[in-house]
């Protein structure tokens, strides 16, 4: 009886022992937090294993990540699955229909969400800035270049097709004039003045024929000089004599009587006027995105998400690099404090360090029993 009583303490001694051991060792994975000193002797086995290898855990953490978890294969196939990008199709279309059915405008979502205001104000303003940059630089770097060189040739062509129009606008609005009464009115007194300026012949041949009457003779055979094939020809031979002597003067010799201010506010009142997004831009987004509801649900979105996936998964490596998720990786962790890795730690493995304390307790029971089982037979 005394022998087993021997073993069955021996038995619960061991068990005791071997469970507090395990118990202890998971205890000093992550305790004490902070080593302890009496005086200038430091305690052995503190801080626990845990928070004396913050750092190094953290560093390895990191490296693990990136070397073993995110991956630039791994987030690569990922990428190209044709579950992720259907679901990237589907979500963007959803957030499309959002926007293009939204009653607000480009100019109210741009300043709830951007906070900036006067957007219209804004786009005018900047084209103004460019337009008045490139004409800046076009003067610049063309000054000592022919207009013939500048203009381009099917501009030039349209512009010398438009000679004989011109021609015929000029003849037909002199001859409109001519007719007129004020115009019957302006050739009696440019009449009157040259014969005064002719001194006494010019009060002979007034005197003679009277004014009004010369003024009849001369209005229709002006009408008819107008009418004249020959002098439509000549006319539009001038033109286009004086067309060619324009397009060979340098850009430098015009160039004075080119009004920056005026033609840049004129390129920017064109392009305000012709470009729809000026208009657009304040108005119900439902308004006008009707027509293109379609297309951008059904090309826009899944090309450019295709173009994108493709784009990121070529470069995904290099991203990667460049976002150092080991270094991410590194910083959180050691931001966390230990008593929250503590937490972290027990929360995914209480029930195993518990099994692992059980453990220790039944082999030290065990050993325990071999012990007395051995001073059983030795006695």
């Amino acid at each position: 009886m005394q022998t087993i009583f021997l073993i069955a303490f021996m038995v619960i001694i061991g068990a005791i022992i071997g469970g507090l051991t395990n118990s202890l060792a998971i205890k000093m994975l992550f305790r004490p937090y902070k080593e302890v000193r009496i005086g200038s002797w430091r305690v052995p086995f503190t801080p626990g294993l845990i928070p004396k290898r913050h750092d190094e855990l953290a560093r390895q953490l990191g490296k693990m990540v990136v070397d073993y978890l995110l991956t630039a294969e791994g987030l690569g196939k990922k990428l190209k699955s044709k579950a992720f990008s259907t679901g990237m199709i589907s979500w963007l279309q959803q957030e499309a229909q959002k926007v293009m059915s939204s009653n607000e405008s480009i100019t109210t979502v741009v300043e709830q969400r951007f906070g900036v205001t006067d957007l219209k104000d804004l786009l005018v303003n900047k084209t103004e800035d460019i337009v008045k940059r490139g004409y800046s630089q076009f003067i610049e770097q063309n000054r000592h270049d022919t207009l013939d060189e500048l203009i381009p040739v099917s501009v030039q062509h349209k512009l010398d097709e438009q000679i004989p129009t011109v021609t015929n606008y000029i003849l037909e609005r002199g001859q409109s004039f001519l007719q007129s009464p004020e115009g019957k009115e302006r050739l009696s007194v440019m009449i009157d003045r040259f014969l005064v300026q002719k001194g006494t012949l010019g009060n002979m041949i007034s005197m003679f024929l009277g004014n009004d009457r010369l003024v009849d003779k001369v209005q229709p055979e002006l009408l008819k000089f107008l009418k004249d094939d020959g002098t439509q020809d000549l006319l539009q031979q001038l033109l286009m004599q004086e067309w060619v002597k324009v397009k060979q003067k340098k850009l430098a010799d015009v160039e004075s009587f080119l009004n920056e201010k005026e033609i840049v506010a004129f390129i920017t009142r064109t392009i305000e006027t012709q470009v729809p997004l000026f208009s657009t831009i304040e108005k119900p987004m439902n308004e006008w995105t009707g027509p293109y509801e379609e297309f951008v649900e059904t090309t826009v979105i899944p090309k450019g998400v295709e173009v994108i996936l493709d784009l990121l998964s070529t470069h995904l490596e290099t991203l990667l690099e460049r976002f150092h998720l080991d270094d991410i990786v590194r910083e959180q962790v050691q931001t966390f404090s230990v008593e929250r890795l503590e937490e972290l730690v027990l929360s995914i493995s209480k029930r195993e360090f518990k099994m692992i304390t059980y453990l220790g307790a039944v082999l030290g029971g065990l050993i325990g029993f071999i012990q007395g089982f051995i001073i059983m037979l030795l006695g």
